[in-house]
């Protein structure tokens, strides 16, 4: 079973993207994140034409998350991360897809940092960690996929300084992200390639993918009962380096069946 998260930065933009590297990877459950589209506008009767049933959450210019499995709908179990009701962005999906229990997040940038967006960020990612925790208790299999907005360590970034004071990086957005993981849940990637360099978004700007100057800020994060069947993990660099890419890449992970 092949599950895989991408950042997709604008879903009706990039379908054609999209679609090609499902086309290839041919992957059983896609997380995708800012969708940067509302609810009708996404754009579920080509996905399934391409044999991908869907839940999504939309949201108008920003944010938006979905959840794909080719053959078949996922059942919607969540469309929202609970603990504070007057949250209106669209960054958390959970849906049932082929007896696991998968969420797509997209967790807040954070930036500029200190700041209200930054407090909103270690909050978003406080209740994450407190759903999360009811959700492994649960017994349920279940696969945290998304993007974290956070590059846990150093080897996480390529070497540099020019990140120093962004929210991405900053102690804070480290300590939250390792506490969320804790020493139950696993870290695919983490899992897979101990002490690799693996980045998954390479920024616009200053010719970032051209210097593989990434980072890794897309994880799959898996529950302890999952732990004997991870098979294999993944990013599929290529992805970013097609015309009009998403700057981010396709993280994957296979799970034996």
């Amino acid at each position: 079973m092949l599950i895989a998260t991408f950042n997709i930065n604008n879903v009706n933009r990039r379908l054609e993207n999209l679609l090609a590297w499902m086309r290839k990877a041919k992957p059983d459950v896609v997380c995708l994140q800012e969708l940067k589209a509302e609810d009708w506008a996404f754009p579920a009767d080509k996905l399934e034409r391409a044999g991908y049933g869907a839940v999504w959450k939309g949201q108008k210019t920003w944010n938006g998350v979905a959840i794909l499995a080719r053959g078949k709908k996922p059942v919607l179990t969540r469309k929202q991360l609970p603990g504070d009701h007057e949250d209106g962005q669209a960054r958390y999906i959970e849906a049932a897809v082929n007896g696991i229990i998968v969420a797509s997040i997209y967790a807040p940038n954070g930036n500029p940092q200190p700041g209200p967006k930054f407090d909103y960020k270690l909050a978003w990612l406080g209740r994450l960690h407190q759903h999360a925790t009811v959700l492994r208790k649960s017994g349920a299999p279940i696969v945290l996929a998304g993007d974290y907005n956070v590059a846990p360590t150093d080897l996480d970034i390529y070497p540099t300084k020019s990140w120093e004071n962004d929210a991405l990086i900053q102690p804070e957005s480290r300590a939250a992200f390792k506490r969320l993981v804790g020493r139950s849940w696993i870290d695919a990637m983490r899992r897979m390639h101990p002490n690799e360099r693996i980045y998954t978004f390479w920024d616009y700007m200053r010719n970032r993918w051209p210097r593989d100057a990434g980072l890794r800020l897309d994880h799959l994060l898996l529950s302890p009962n999952l732990k004997d069947r991870l098979s294999e993990a993944d990013v599929d660099r290529e992805v970013r380096g097609v015309d009009g890419a998403s700057d981010h890449a396709p993280a994957w992970i296979r799970l034996r069946t």
